[in-house]
């Protein structure tokens, strides 16, 4: 298997026939205002729901004009992908529907719903790898052995054209945007929408974002050699290596490459689900935490985004937005230090109650050698309605005589001053 696939990136007309190929194949997904990530970003947002595909994902289109269009012989073969799991999904499911054999490969550290996703539309699911590059190997000795059809994740034209259909139907439905900002992982979601926007309305400017710490696509077109690795909550865009067919692409038509942190991730992924009332992987919502990110670059300007994943484990939501409560100091976690006699607690909830705060957690403590022998502390965690309530709650348990001593996200005590 090679990573330059010997077929041309396609242009509109192909993009078009993509399009016709998925009329009745794939959802026509809404893109609709969203007025409260408006007021959240100051960018006048639309969104793109691709979160509506049967899998959750955009990868749908790319992988049903890439199947349908197989030969009779290559479809009797079988097919393989390698994927951290969308374009699993994608390609079993859509497989599924065409009669067509599927094996996907994908890294050990894959989310367990996309895995167990994967395997109930049939596929034969294998995890191998702790990286997309590690599990290619893999995949090139089963195609060797066993004369599988790769359906490659983004370098290839059929899956690039499918992708671009998005293009299509948000300027159908709103053609006066004046960007598009799209994740970048391999690069055919933005290289196919790239293509058809900059064919029909060349002004719009494309912007794409990647994790900090996947700078693949900004070291490929800057030529700096950011280190790239690690855990990332946007493991759909946690690739090493981008396209040959998509970098001159993304080389020509895209504006700027933008760097977010895992902070803004989570962020975006906390404003889908709170603001939005949508479920977002972190991939799913790269180009809403570009416009957190850096809010300046898009006030005022009319932005389409794409949310294109929903596939993200519940436990791993569930963390981000309490550690986006905690950031917003709507949960605060403080000590509190007394003397140890009978009802110490009970006033010390009681006086919280009338501060309004709700008590989560309490954790009382009388062994800690920085207090008296006759002394007792308290861990407390709270809710409150903003950090400016969280404040005042502080100042009036110190004037009461509590000397609270706030603690951080990792348990740590917060030096006073």
């Amino acid at each position: 298997m090679t990573d330059a696939p010997s077929r041309a990136a396609p242009d509109l007309a192909a993009i078009r026939a993509a399009a016709a190929l998925l009329a009745g194949k794939v959802v026509r997904t809404p893109f609709l205002p969203s007025p409260r990530l408006s007021a959240l970003t100051g960018a006048e947002c639309h969104v793109k729901f691709e979160t509506m595909q049967v899998t959750g994902s955009f990868k749908e289109r790319g992988a049903y004009v890439k199947l349908a269009r197989l030969p009779e012989a290559a479809r009797r073969r079988g097919v393989i992908a390698m994927s951290a799991g969308n374009h699993a999904q994608a390609v079993a499911y859509n497989a599924q529907r065409l009669g067509i054999p599927a094996t996907i490969v994908m890294p050990v550290g894959t989310p367990y719903v996309k895995v167990e996703n994967t395997a109930r539309f049939g596929a034969r699911v294998i995890l191998d790898g702790v990286t997309l590059a590690e599990s290619q190997a893999r995949v090139e000795r089963m195609i060797a052995d066993e004369g599988l059809v790769l359906v490659h994740p983004y370098d290839d034209p059929d899956v690039i054209a499918g992708q671009g259909t998005i293009a299509l139907e948000m300027l159908e439905d709103n053609p006066e945007l004046d960007m598009m900002v799209l994740p970048m992982g391999g690069g055919g979601l933005i290289a196919g929408n790239a293509i058809a926007v900059k064919a029909l309305r060349p002004e719009i400017e494309i912007i794409g974002v990647e994790v900090e710490r996947y700078p693949s696509f900004h070291n490929a077109l800057t030529g700096q050699t950011l280190p790239i690795g690690g855990p990332t909550l946007a493991e759909g865009i946690a690739v090493k290596h981008v396209g040959a067919l998509t970098l001159p692409v993304v080389r020509a038509l895209v504006s700027a490459c933008l760097l977010v942190p895992e902070s803004a991730v989570e962020q975006a992924v906390d404003a889908f689900a709170t603001q939005q009332r949508a479920m977002a992987e972190g991939a799913g919502a790269a180009g809403l935490a570009a416009l957190l990110h850096e809010p300046a670059r898009f006030r005022g300007r009319r932005v389409g985004l794409v949310l294109c994943g929903g596939n993200i484990d519940a436990r791993i939501l569930a963390s981000i937005m309490v550690r986006e409560l905690e950031r917003r100091e709507r949960i605060v976690s403080f000590r509190l230090t007394g003397e140890d006699r009978p009802g110490f607690l009970g006033h010390v909830a009681t006086r919280l109650g009338e501060l309004d705060a709700n008590i989560l957690e309490v954790m009382h403590r009388r062994t800690f050698l920085s207090i008296p022998a006759k002394g007792v502390s308290l861990d407390v965690t709270i809710e409150t309605r903003s950090g400016t309530h969280a404040a005042e709650i502080l100042a009036a348990l110190e004037a009461d005589g509590f000397s609270p001593q706030r603690i951080d996200a990792n348990g740590a005590l917060v030096p006073r001053g």
